[in-house]
């Protein structure tokens, strides 16, 4: 049998301000202030219980303190709380902190990265090759204008992530990766483009959009673009460039191994796209002035430490050998004479999972996870997390924490396993809350962006 409806008023005896409380069966945690006028009380409904009262006493309390007309309208306007309840979001548990999971905005198609403007407005890129304003909550209808075409709508050859100048609030500056088409749109490469940012009458639109850099990664495919972004503490603009899917068969010739070509390589430059003369390859005739780091397959991952200044990045095997990577300049990460992955069909085409000359990986998957996003988290609202790595699993449908002694991994936890599907991008938020991305599916392409919330009271903060 279900329980009971109570409420109950609790003000002084002298007419000032009173409370009326609702209790139900079902706990509630939203509150809600009715302002009266003048002449009336403040009454407010809400979760708080001040202890109990009989019906009687309620009746006297209510009739003594409360006008006519207030007493109306609080009771309205409790029914209507209680007949619509807030649902509260399931706790999720973990070894360091329990959490929820709440929707920011929904709507989105195959939403690939997040970022931030000092409005708190949030930006979104979408892969079809929309870059979308979220405002409170609430997804802006158009599109910012002024963007480029891309090379393909599915796949990876879309826009792929967004990143902001270090003085975008004076200069506007806003950096977008994407998938290039050529002339007859036959193939595509990884390319960023940045414009200034303007908001317009209606919406936001990129004025003096130019082209910074085009990766000679051309293919007629549409996989291994990687496209993660990110500006580390000098001002320098890494950009990952995927191995465009080359087979792992050519191992030593494989291109991921060439360095008069940019698949399979981290890149650093200038914010304006030029090269720094401290690269590690610049000078060499039979290397291409850009790149930092090579040897890699397919990055979807890419994060400065925030205490370092560090790089760090992550990378897609094959089957197995799925990567969590400190970058290093010059260093050659191995793909693919070295892997802990095999063929996709369970062929092995290498036994090696180090060498000499080759940078390992700080953690490695198997099986493979299909690892995307990465984000070292600094905030406050999650603080036994503090320098820990988070990364989003495609197929796996998680999020992992990566827990660290000095540059070693020790330690792997992994969040909610199954729950939300394929998770695309993480993200610390201005709030200090772990924002993902989720992708959605072919057949249903439309989802949202959640952010990870901490429970009241959870655990004490660290000292």
């Amino acid at each position: 049998m279900r329980e009971k409806t109570k409420w109950w008023f609790n003000g002084d005896d002298s007419g000032g301000k009173g409370r009326l409380y609702f209790l139900y069966p079902k706990p509630f945690t939203r509150s809600t202030v009715y302002k009266p006028s003048d002449s009336d009380r403040e009454a407010i409904v809400g979760d708080s219980l001040p202890g109990s009262h009989s019906v009687t006493e309620v009746s006297l309390m209510i009739r003594n303190l409360v006008s006519p007309r207030t007493l109306s309208c609080c009771l309205v306007l409790g029914l209507a709380v209680l007949a619509h309840p807030q649902p509260q979001a399931q706790v999720h548990e973990s070894a360091r902190h329990d959490f929820r999971v709440v929707t920011v905005v929904a709507g989105l198609d195959h939403p690939w990265s997040i970022a931030w403007l000092p409005t708190g407005e949030m930006l979104v890129a979408e892969r079809p090759g929309r870059l979308r304003v979220v405002r409170d909550g609430v997804l802006a209808s158009a599109a910012v204008a002024g963007l480029p075409e891309v090379y393909r709508r599915e796949g990876q050859g879309g826009f792929m992530d967004v990143a902001l100048h270090p003085d975008f609030g004076t200069n506007h500056l806003l950096y977008l990766s994407y998938g290039k088409p050529n002339e007859d749109g036959s193939q595509g490469t990884t390319t960023v483009v940045r414009g200034r940012l303007e908001r317009g009458s209606v919406a936001y639109r990129i004025d003096d959009l130019e082209e910074i850099f085009e990766s000679n990664a051309w293919g007629d495919n549409n996989n291994h673009f990687a496209g993660r972004m990110v500006f580390d503490p000098d001002g320098y603009l890494f950009l990952a460039v995927g191995d465009r899917m080359a087979s792992p068969d050519l191992m030593a010739d494989h291109p991921a191994q060439d360095l008069t070509n940019h698949m399979g390589t981290i890149v650093r430059l200038h914010d304006d796209g030029s090269t720094p003369v401290d690269n590690p390859f610049v000078g060499r005739a039979d290397a291409l002035p850009e790149i930092w780091t090579y040897g890699h397959r397919n990055q979807q991952g890419l994060a400065v430490h925030p205490v370092t200044g560090e790089v760090w990045s992550n990378e897609h095997g094959p089957r197995g050998g799925d990567e969590l990577n400190l970058i290093v300049s010059g260093g050659n990460y191995g793909w693919p004479v070295v892997s802990y992955g095999i063929h996709y069909d369970g062929t092995i085409f290498t036994t090696e999972t180090e060498r000499r000359g080759m940078e390992s990986p700080q953690f490695a998957w198997v099986p493979s996870i299909a690892a995307s996003g990465l984000m070292i988290y600094s905030g406050e609202q999650f603080p036994w997390w503090k320098g820990s790595a988070f990364v989003g699993g495609l197929a796996g449908q998680q999020l992992a924490r990566i827990s660290f002694e000095g540059h070693r991994a020790v330690s792997e936890e992994t969040l909610l396993e199954g729950v939300l599907g394929r998770i695309r991008d993480v993200r610390q938020g201005p709030d200090g809350g772990i924002y993902l991305a989720l992708e959605g599916t072919d057949d249903e392409p439309l989802t949202r962006i959640v952010r990870l919330e901490p429970v009241a009271g959870d655990v004490r903060t660290p000292r």
